[in-house]
């Protein structure tokens, strides 16, 4: 690096302190990283030790639900702190977390509170990430406002 040049400023640093806002965002993604994580911990350890209608697949499942796991709890870090690629993996997360919802929310069963609660998560995460304060502390900018 040359002596004309500088090196930027840390967005955390230069804009103050996080906002609440996206304190919550990335508590919520927290969350719901970790509720897969220990749903795919325990369907992979019922398809190990239990006696499944099929092993491979309970398994398989155990398996995919935990490395599913890893975008909204990496999301959630980024937001923590304040990295502008976190909101698209935790946006994708809510979406991804509507239709789950609506699935569990048809259910006949005890499912439904499970949907009630994961459709709140995910609204609630949604209208957090795509708030203007949450955007200007990640530096996101809007189209035509480039510098």
């Amino acid at each position: 690096m040359s002596s004309q040049q500088t090196p930027a400023p840390d967005t955390a640093e230069a804009a103050g302190p996080r906002p609440r806002r996206l304190t919550y965002a990335a508590a919520l993604a927290a969350l719901e990283g970790t509720a897969l994580l220990a749903g795919g911990l325990w369907v992979l350890v019922l398809g190990l030790t239990g006696t499944p209608d099929d092993r491979q697949q309970a398994v398989t499942l155990g398996i995919t639900l935990a490395v599913l796991a890893l975008l909204p709890l990496l999301a959630a870090r980024g937001l923590l702190l304040r990295r502008g690629w976190s909101r698209g993996p935790a946006v994708i997360t809510q979406l991804m977390a509507l239709p789950v919802a609506y699935n569990l929310l048809r259910a006949d069963s005890m499912a439904i509170p499970a949907g009630i609660a994961l459709a709140v998560v995910a609204v609630a995460a949604l209208v957090l990430l795509v708030n203007g304060e949450t955007t200007r502390a990640l530096g996101i900018k809007g189209p035509g406002r480039g510098e």
